[in-house]
């Protein structure tokens, strides 16, 4: 995505844990920018979840919410007497897994009842 990876992961920090729909509200109604890319991402999980995994969404959560680096764009702005600054334009990975929370045990959880959804 078009986006910081530092901006959204302001966005991202508080929606890990949360129902699906109490995150599309809160990133909806969200006055940051970097909220869209992560919306549409979430939007994207849930679809998945659904028709991929037999999943209903009112029973999904956000299990986990990553946002790494992507490749950076590297463009030059002209400055005075023959200079030029470098401007970066970042990119991010954004991935979101939702699913059914699985209460926590002494044995490993499965990962079959998550759907991801990265871009």
């Amino acid at each position: 995505m078009r986006v910081s990876p530092y901006k959204a992961r302001q966005v991202v920090q508080g929606l890990r844990g949360m129902q699906v729909e109490a995150a599309q509200r809160n990133l909806t109604f969200s006055n940051k920018g970097a909220a869209r890319p992560v919306l549409k991402t979430l939007q994207s999980a849930i679809a998945n979840a659904e028709h991929n995994k037999d999943m209903d969404a009112d029973d999904l959560f956000v299990l986990a919410v990553t946002v790494d680096e992507g490749p950076t764009l590297k463009r030059f702005q002209p400055r005075a007497m023959g200079r030029a600054y470098r401007i970066r334009k970042r990119t991010s990975h954004i991935t979101v897994t939702v699913g059914i929370p699985v209460p926590k045990t002494n044995e490993t959880t499965s990962s079959d009842s998550a759907a991801t959804e990265e871009s």
